[in-house]
């Protein structure tokens, strides 16, 4: 959707589409995707105070085909079969003499697509928020893939509550997507199984959920978002990783790791692992250990000779620990594998 309600729009109404006779009165523009051939509207609804946001895609664009509006098709039917407080509804549609129009319900908030700052607590309500819609999408019956979470995709209001829109891409996970649409997201976003044509699972969408979550610590835009990776597929953000508390980091590096299967498996586990993590604050002497371990490449036995004098020594301290020992080895493994 594209959606900046900070935009407050410079074109002159009367140069703005009549909508009118479809019962539409346009108010402003909030964005576009020239490229695409789409603009997106604040419009009100004729002789009511209800407002909508109407996305016209042009039939003059030399860039879209017939296959862009089967999938705004797609796009349609998924978005008749949700009803969740923050996916914005499916309103209506209709066709003009030059373009066709999808009409959807507004809500008030700004994209991230948008650079702003962010506090890692906030971060951390933005990444529950969009997790908890995940978790409605992968419960359907036929689970939904979103297949192009990103910054410009995910709306957030004043209290951070986060809105996810552009269903333009998303599929049913039992649907095979066609190999002319893979790899249409946008890079760096992308989970690398996408990129190589694998099937999909729900471990898909909290690689790039996790890839947006960096993106919005670091305050990187989307298309810098290469500066954070290394070899096109390991993250780096040591200045910033200094400052979040390990176990929050090491849940972002499982969010984001190259194997799906190294992963969280679904956005319920990668919301219940979440959920009791401090974003900020010291590594426990637990963690410190082994991480120290890995990055010095230990011997095998030596390690597990460490692990095992800590573990008798400091039982009582690392029970004391929310989630247990085992749950913080768990968590500290994408910590030390990613340093």
């Amino acid at each position: 959707m594209e959606l900046d309600v900070r935009n407050k729009g410079t074109i002159p109404v009367s140069q703005h589409p009549d909508f009118s006779t479809q019962g539409y009165q346009v108010v402003r523009e909030l964005g576009q995707n020239q490229e695409g051939g789409r603009i997106t509207y604040l419009a009100s609804v004729c002789h009511s105070q209800k407002l909508v946001v109407i996305k016209e895609f042009s039939f003059d664009n030399a860039a879209t085909d017939w296959s862009d509006f089967k999938a705004y098709e797609q796009e349609i039917a998924i978005l008749q079969q949700l009803n969740h407080p923050r996916i914005p509804r499916y309103v209506d549609c209709f066709v003009t003499a030059a373009s066709f129009c999808l009409v959807q319900e507004y809500k008030n908030a700004s994209s991230l697509g948008t650079k702003r700052d962010f506090s890692p607590a906030e971060v951390k309500q933005i990444a529950i928020s969009i997790l908890e819609i995940l978790v409605y999408l992968q419960s359907q019956i036929d689970p939904i893939i979103h297949r192009d979470i990103k910054p410009e995709n995910i709306l957030v209001d004043e209290q951070f509550n986060a809105y996810l829109v552009d269903f333009g891409l998303a599929s049913r996970q039992s649907t095979e997507v066609a190999f002319s649409t893979l790899s249409t997201g946008t890079p760096g976003f992308l989970p690398p199984e996408e990129q190589f044509g694998y099937v999909l699972t729900q471990a898909a969408d909290l690689y790039s959920l996790g890839a947006t979550l960096i993106c919005l610590l670091t305050n990187t835009r989307a298309s810098d978002i290469s500066k954070l990776m290394a070899n096109g597929d390991r993250w780096q953000f040591p200045k910033l990783s200094q400052q979040l508390n390990p176990r929050f980091r090491s849940w972002l590096l499982t969010m984001v790791q190259p194997n799906p299967k190294d992963r969280y498996p679904n956005a319920a586990v990668a919301l219940a692992a979440l959920e009791p993590i401090p974003v900020i604050g010291n590594a426990t002497l637990f963690e410190i250990l082994l991480a120290t371990i890995q990055l010095k490449k230990r011997a095998a036995m030596l390690g597990l000779a460490v692990f095992g004098m800590l573990a008798v020594a400091g039982a009582t301290l690392v029970f004391s620990q929310q989630g247990g020992a085992a749950q913080q080895f768990k968590e500290s493994k994408a910590l030390i594998d990613f340093q």
